[in-house]
């Protein structure tokens, strides 16, 4: 690609609407433009680092063995009712009616299709395992678009399903999937850890995210400073604190007039904030339910909802309190309460500890579980930095990261629900086994943007640059220094090695400057010196600068590759 008269331009001042890293400068050196709030025009640079990502994922899953397929964007509803996911999605799909008023519905996802699909091909055990895949966009009316790629309305996605008769073979599959991510993440230069995830709304027995370790990221990632163990903080484990048991004291109602908050009864009281008790209120599918955490803890609705089994995890509201307790929110606790009550693990094994006395101004000193009835207990609360490792005696600490990959085991949750079964070898008919693998396309191109930048603008490793070479030629009017530039230009090309000359009519520092920002990997001056045949060659990262003969430069990049 030759710049002059090409589509091309840069910005030199930082984007204001751009809320990230990756996003001003994804912007800036022109390889994206906002056109609305989550929604991203692909320039022609940009387009080539999202198809070369794509075509490293591509390889990757036929190496595995996947057959690639192609879905509609435009999805009929119904298919959604189906699955039981149509409320699931709720605002986050984006609806529309056709000339007949039948509802359809920009694809969000793509479960239910592949199943349709595998039903054109499965009869029998003999018809499986095999693995379907796609690269398309996705549509999401997200709540809050942000972060540049990494959370937007519409997005590219790589999605694959895998078939399978049992859970044997399925982790067969599965395994074959993880080991394709990592080869695919591994080839674009990702730094990435794999951790356990919430299902969430796909639903199935695992889910595993591949999370680009970085310093922006809407995911806090739990990692051990002893062993291998990673996790989403949705999900994380927490090895609940030991605490030695004392003997029973009597309960008692103390005034607290002023004391709101947790920090203002440790301070009015003068105790280890370990020996309180908070108590907070949620709507649990329209139920409203008391939860204990121990005062020092932060619940995590996530955990909650799972151990309730619930479909939606909402703090109550102030008149939805009133409709069990009058106490105000500063005052709540489990005594004398009708409504279910459920507390973490930690508070299982407390004693003598102070909470709410459901009386406003007042708490209770010394409350034993024995004082109130408890309807669940589990691990509600959210792992803290500096905890126990769930997995060994290792301490806890936290990363940020950008979900870039995900993997399930769906198990038969979408065959049952779509009638996707096959007859085993007795002639018996069972539910399909399946297992669902996502890669979002423009959140790889994002996270390494994020993670591989410098001061100067975008660093791409050479298997997902724009180009791998870029000739400035510091004046194009010079004929000596055009002839060369165009003889290395056909050279690169000759030998497959993709090649961007800029003969723009240009100051040389503004070429620099732009070669610098859209991050191609090795850059060729032809200056002063080409009547003498001497190049000079630097790579972006900066650890080549040098001369070089023409004779010796693409021998030179050629090893480099």
């Amino acid at each position: 690609m030759r710049l002059n008269n090409s589509f091309f331009y840069t910005i030199r001042d930082d984007i204001k609407d751009e809320d990230s890293k990756s996003g001003n400068l994804l912007a800036r050196s022109g390889m994206i433009k906002k056109e609305a709030s989550g929604v991203y025009m692909f320039m022609p640079m940009g387009l080539r680092v999202k198809r070369k990502i794509e075509n490293i994922i591509r390889d990757e899953m036929d190496k595995a063995g996947a057959n690639e397929v192609l879905m509609p964007a435009l999805i009929p509803s119904e298919i959604f009712h189906k699955s039981h996911r149509y409320d699931s999605f709720g605002p986050d799909m984006f609806k529309l009616n056709d000339r007949n008023n039948r509802e359809f519905c920009l694809g969000p996802t793509h479960e239910e299709l592949f199943v349709m699909a595998a039903k054109e091909k499965i009869k029998s055990y003999r018809d499986m395992p095999f693995n379907i895949y796609q690269i398309q966009d996705k549509f999401r009316d997200e709540a809050r678009p942000r972060f540049g790629l990494i959370r937007t309305r519409e997005f590219t996605m790589k999605d694959a399903y895998s078939f399978d008769t049992n859970f044997e073979t399925g982790e067969i599959s599965y395994q074959k999937m993880v080991e394709a991510y990592k080869n695919s993440f591994d080839r674009m230069g990702i730094d990435y850890r794999i951790v356990r995830a919430d299902t969430g709304v796909m639903g199935g027995d695992l889910s595993e995210e591949f999370q680009a370790v970085t310093d922006i990221g809407e995911d806090i990632l739990v990692m051990c400073d002893s062993c291998d163990f990673g996790s989403n903080i949705e999900v994380a484990p927490v090895k609940a604190e030991k605490v030695a048991k004392e003997k029973t004291k009597k309960m008692e109602m103390i005034e607290t007039t002023g004391a709101k908050s947790i920090a203002d009864i440790v301070t009015l009281l003068d105790i280890d904030i370990k020996k309180t008790v908070k108590t907070l209120v949620y709507n649990v599918d329209g139920e409203i339910i008391f939860v204990l955490v121990k005062g020092d803890r932060d619940l995590n609705d996530t955990k909650l909802r799972k151990l309730l089994k619930a479909s939606t995890v909402e703090m109550a509201t102030e008149e939805e309190l009133k409709t069990v307790t009058e106490a105000s929110f500063g005052s709540l606790g489990p005594i004398g309460i009708k409504t279910k009550i459920v507390i973490d693990n930690e508070v299982a094994d407390m004693s003598n500890f102070v909470c709410g006395a459901n009386k406003t101004g007042y708490h209770y000193i010394n409350v034993n579980l024995s004082d109130f009835d408890v309807y669940m207990k589990g691990d509600i609360v959210n792992i803290r930095e500096g905890d126990t490792c769930p997995h060994c005696s290792g301490k806890i600490y936290f990363k940020k990261g950008i979900e870039i990959g995900n993997t399930f085991k769906l198990g038969t949750k979408y065959s049952e629900a779509l009638d996707l079964n096959y007859l085993d070898e007795e002639n018996k008919l069972k539910p399909v086994y399946m297992g669902c693998y996502g890669i979002g396309v423009a959140r790889c191109m994002a996270a390494i943007a994020e993670q591989q930048a410098d001061e100067h603008g975008l660093v791409w490793p050479v298997s997902i640059a724009p180009f791998t070479v870029c000739i400035t030629v510091i004046n194009v009017k010079d004929d000596v220094q055009m002839k060369l530039a165009l003889e290395l230009y056909d050279e690169f090309n000759k030998q497959g090695i993709d090649v961007l000359l800029d003969d723009r009519d240009e100051r040389a520092g503004v070429k620099f400057k732009d070669a610098d920002l859209i991050g191609i990997p090795y850059r060729i001056t032809v200056g002063k010196k080409a009547n003498e045949g001497i190049l000079e060659l630097k790579s972006r990262d900066g650890k080549i600068d040098t001369e070089i003969s023409k004779n010796d430069i693409i021998k030179e990049i050629d090893s480099y590759l």
